[in-house]
C-alpha cells in the first residue's frame, strides 16, 4: 500500500518534527511529484542524520529527500571587509 502524497501527510512530518523527540522547528517539508522535501538547518551532520532516520523510519512508504544543511558554528576564519 502506497501512502498518498497530500497536505495530510505533510502537516503529519511537520508536527513529527516539532514535538519533543525531535523538536526541530527550522525544518521545512515540501512536496514534489512523488516525493517530500525535507530543508533547513541544524547544528550537526549527526542532528540532520538523526532526523532523516526518524522521519524514514515512521514513513517507509514515502520517498523523502532529506536537504537539510548544516549551520557554521564556528568564528569565521577571514576578516569581512566592509566598504
Amino acid at each position: 500500500m502506497s501512502t498518498q502524497l497530500d497536505e495530510y501527510l505533510e502537516a503529519e512530518i511537520q508536527s513529527l518534527l516539532t514535538d519533543g523527540r525531535i523538536a526541530e522547528l527550522g525544518i521545512t517539508v515540501n512536496r514534489r511529484e512523488h516525493l517530500l522535501v525535507l530543508g533547513g538547518e541544524v547544528e550537526s551532520p549527526l542532528r540532520r542524520d538523526e532526523i532523516c532516520r526518524q522521519i524514514n523510519q515512521r514513513f517507509p512508504d514515502v520517498q523523502i529527500v532529506c536537504d537539510i544543511g548544516i549551520i557554521r558554528a564556528s568564528a569565521p576564519s577571514e576578516v569581512e571587509e566592509i566598504s
